[in-house]
């Protein structure tokens, strides 16, 4: 009886768990397009929640109302760059489409004497344009044909970047609800994860938050003041558009040494137009200016902060961006962060059990140097002596 009675059991908790498996990945299934602007939603109500905590608490408004004005600013924060970017972009597109067909009809394509006389590839180039000028009409032709074969990838990159809008427009709406119920959502994710693992959560909630605030903080405003920096001397150098440049190098300063390659390729391009000062001069702010930035801010905000070894960081954000994309930049430092401190804690609660061989060894090695020296020594025959 007892025995029929432990299979029924057994077999209905079987099908709970498998009916609760299948659930679960139903649900991953609808929800994974929304993870990734759920997280982005999370990242930014995160560091901007104070200032909701101002308009709720200090101002009085509702929290619907409090978060409708925080949302609404940051759209604004995030949009009007992405306009300004895009405006300038498409400026310069059109700008240098016009300016190479116009040199193509008029078979004069030429590239500066810098770059035609390079090492083993200089010749090649030479030829090439050579070729280019020498029949227009055939050229333009070779181009026409290579767009029409290629505007496949044209549909790809406007089907990624219209992909990557709907992202934002939910993360932007996410954002509000993150505001109006951020803390009932997290007092249940709270005691949810209490239920599975116990107290000890709370631990590893404190440190993944401090860890997510200052990798935040860290990466952004080093991207800021490098962004910043390197739009000043793009300003000085005289180098086009250095409002759209100063945005590309912001996006590139999030990534680890990224910024080197925005205003190393300005200089270069300077370069290759005769602008031998500028893009020299660039380059020099570039290594003793911008480049410091980022080997001061960012270990001082995150590895200060956190306690955690700048190496771990830089680890998860180069990891997390290969694993995650975007938004791993800020998820792989946390996750990293999270196992770190379990690790402590696991070090922590075994440390007798750890260092107690160690320990023994170092007593025994201490007994056995004790008794060397107090070993007597032979007693010399003084008769023998004289």
């Amino acid at each position: 009886m007892l025995e029929n009675w432990s299979k029924e059991v057994a077999i209905q908790r079987l099908l709970a768990l498998t009916l609760l498996t299948i659930l679960i990945i139903l649900c991953f299934q609808v929800v994974r397009f929304f993870i990734s602007p759920a997280i982005w939603g999370a990242i930014l109500a995160y560091i901007t929640f104070p200032l909701y905590r101002f308009f709720h608490q200090k101002v009085l408004l509702s929290p619907t109302l409090s978060a409708l004005i925080m949302t609404f600013g940051v759209s604004l924060m995030i949009g009007v760059p992405l306009v300004i970017g895009v405006f300038f972009l498409q400026q310069e597109v059109i700008a240098f489409y016009s300016m190479a067909i116009h040199r193509l009809q008029a078979g004069y394509v030429d590239l500066p004497d810098s770059i035609k006389n390079l090492p083993v590839i200089g010749q090649q180039i030479k030829n090439l344009l050579w070729e280019i000028n020498k029949d227009p009409e055939a050229s333009m032709a070779a181009v026409r044909t290579w767009v029409q074969s290629h505007l496949y990838y044209g549909k790809i990159a406007f089907d990624a970047a219209l992909k990557n809008l709907a992202k934002l427009g939910m993360a932007l709406m996410t954002l509000f609800f993150f505001y109006r119920d951020g803390k009932s959502l997290m007092r249940q994710i709270r005691q949810a994860l209490r239920n599975i693992i116990g107290d000890r959560i709370d631990d590893y909630i404190n440190s993944v938050g401090a860890t997510t605030q200052a990798v935040i903080y860290g990466i952004g405003l080093t991207a800021l003041a490098q962004a910043l920096l390197a739009g000043i001397g793009y300003v000085v150098a005289g180098a086009p558009n250095p409002i759209l440049l100063t945005l590309i190098t912001f996006v590139a300063a999030l990534i680890p040494f990224g910024t080197p390659f925005a205003w190393g390729a300005v200089a270069l391009w300077l370069l290759s137009q005769g602008h031998t000062t500028e893009g020299i001069g660039l380059g020099l702010w570039g290594i003793l200016v911008i480049s410091w930035v980022d080997n001061l801010i960012r270990p001082i905000v995150i590895s200060g902060a956190t306690k955690i070894p700048f190496i771990i960081i830089f680890i998860g954000v180069l990891g997390g961006l290969t694993a995650f994309g975007f938004v791993g930049l800020f998820i792989g430092p946390v996750v990293l962060a999270i196992g770190l401190a379990v690790w402590r804690e696991w070090i922590s609660q075994h440390k007798d059990e750890i260092f107690a061989k160690k320990d023994s060894d170092f007593a025994i090695d201490d007994e056995t140097a004790l008794l060397k020296n107090t070993t007597p020594k032979p007693i010399l025959n003084e008769d023998k002596l004289e």
